[in-house]
């Protein structure tokens, strides 16, 4: 079955935004990907970890399709933290893992158009739904989003970013 171009946009897209944020972490040591630079709380491997989990996430409501399903609350608290058992390296592979089932999604999705039920948060308690497009155009955001995030505080880590690596 031939995939329809703007699949292959959308999954092209995708990869090339992960590959734009994972130019930040380049060369970067676990601490490194832990320390703060600003006077946010993000960090690289927190925002990385943010990423992984966000796109897991979307995938799974577009998967799953529970017209039940509620927000976690209780992962808002690390959500943006690189837990102590984890790696860079090992989020990494995690993301390309999840970037790959993604990609495989995109290609098996009847149409992006299907609708699919948001779950429910306190913000937004009323069940609502979105095409599987929005969705992952959410995730598309989501990288980007981050990826300026990624470039202010390696910048202020080291002097490197997205553009520029130092020798």
């Amino acid at each position: 079955m031939a995939v329809a171009q703007d699949r292959q946009d959308l999954i092209a897209i995708l990869a090339e935004q992960r590959d734009i944020f994972k130019i930040t972490l380049r060369g970067l040591e676990d601490a490194d990907a832990r320390q703060r630079t600003t006077v946010s709380e993000l960090t690289l491997g927190g925002l990385l970890h943010h990423l992984v989990s966000t796109e897991r996430h979307w995938t799974t409501v577009i998967v799953e399709r529970d017209e039940q399903a509620e927000f976690d609350l209780s992962e808002m608290d690390s959500q943006y933290r690189m837990g102590p058992d984890e790696t860079l390296a090992g989020l990494l592979a995690e993301w390309d893992a999840v970037g790959e089932r993604t990609a495989a999604l995109i290609r098996e999705l009847e149409s992006l158009d299907e609708s699919i039920p948001i779950p429910t948060a306190p913000w937004q308690p009323e069940l609502t739904w979105q095409t599987a497009r929005h969705i992952l155009l959410h995730i598309l955001r989501e990288i980007s989003h981050h990826s300026g995030h990624a470039d202010i505080i390696r910048e202020a880590l080291d002097g490197a970013n997205t553009t520029y690596q130092r020798a």
